[in-house]
């Protein structure tokens, strides 16, 4: 005798009940949101199977990166060391140039080039004035700061203080075109008035006959002249020359080593004939005792 439950649905009446349902808990969950506690028990059960899945992976990447890693600040340290001895070796150099200098400008009866006292001041603001090109730093009378106080970068000659405030002081630029800078040819000590063009990536010799020997790519650097900057700081590289006979004279252009279009830290100098005297805060109080030639 046969059961009465022996035979099932049949495989298509299954599928189709199988479709039902998915597609009724689909649209309970996209309305209703039911299913949101069962995703979540189940993330919640399976989260420990997927971190002992990746685990392997994430290993091996930790220990390939500390690999890479040691063996980076193994390489960097080696370079270092290397660049130490070199700067060693020029600090050395430079010491024996100094004392030989000393002894010849002995020999020659000249002055001896004391030391200029610095201090670091950060730019604050810049002028919005498109036919002036002026900075605004952090550093004022109550610092020391000076009118026609020269200032730098780690460049070169970026400009002098034009007027100064109790915390702040106003610096104007070598670009600008109120601005003139006397310079010397460090090949061959030719001496050149330069004057800005408001580019702040370019400045014009003036009055230099056609018949100067300047090359293009001659540094220029300060000659010391006016008694605002001192001798021997980077100003500019020539960068053209026009030697047309049509013209008075040549148009010699040159390009600011500074970064007049970038600068964020400046240092302004104490010649060591000035009569003004830098204040130090308490944190600059060391590094302002250390002095540049």
């Amino acid at each position: 005798m046969k059961s009465l439950f022996e035979r099932g649905p049949t495989l298509l009446t299954r599928l189709v009940l199988a479709l039902g349902c998915a597609l009724t808990l689909m649209f309970l969950d996209h309305r209703l949101n039911t299913m949101q506690p069962v995703r979540s028990f189940m993330s919640t059960l399976i989260a420990p199977v997927q971190y002992l899945a990746v685990l392997p992976e994430q290993v091996m990447d930790r220990i390939v990166y500390l690999a890479t890693t040691r063996t980076m600040l193994r390489n960097e340290n080696k370079l270092l060391k290397q660049e130490l001895e070199e700067l060693q070796m020029a600090v050395q150099r430079l010491n024996f140039l100094e004392n030989e200098n000393d002894r010849l400008r002995q020999l020659l009866g000249s002055d001896v080039r004391e030391a200029s006292r610095r201090m670091a001041a950060e730019v604050v603001a810049v002028a919005t004035d498109p036919f002036s090109h002026q900075l605004v730093i952090n550093k004022g009378l109550a610092n020391g700061v000076y009118e026609g106080q020269p200032v730098l970068d780690n460049r070169g000659v970026v400009g002098q203080v034009m007027s100064v405030g109790r915390g702040t002081a106003r610096v104007l630029l070598i670009a600008d075109q109120s601005h003139a800078i006397s310079l010397r040819a460090e090949r061959n000590d030719i001496r050149v008035l330069a004057k800005g063009t408001g580019d702040l990536q370019q400045l014009e010799l003036q009055f230099i006959p056609h018949s100067t020997d300047l090359e293009v790519g001659d540094k220029l650097v300060s000659s010391g002249l006016g008694g605002i900057y001192p001798e021997g700081y980077p100003v500019a590289e020539i960068i053209s020359i026009d030697r047309n006979e049509r013209l008075q004279y040549a148009r010699v252009l040159a390009r600011p080593y500074a970064q007049l279009d970038r600068v964020r830290t400046l240092l302004l100098l104490w010649p060591a004939d000035a009569t003004e005297q830098p204040v130090y805060d308490t944190e600059e109080e060391t590094a302002g005792n250390d002095n540049v030639d």
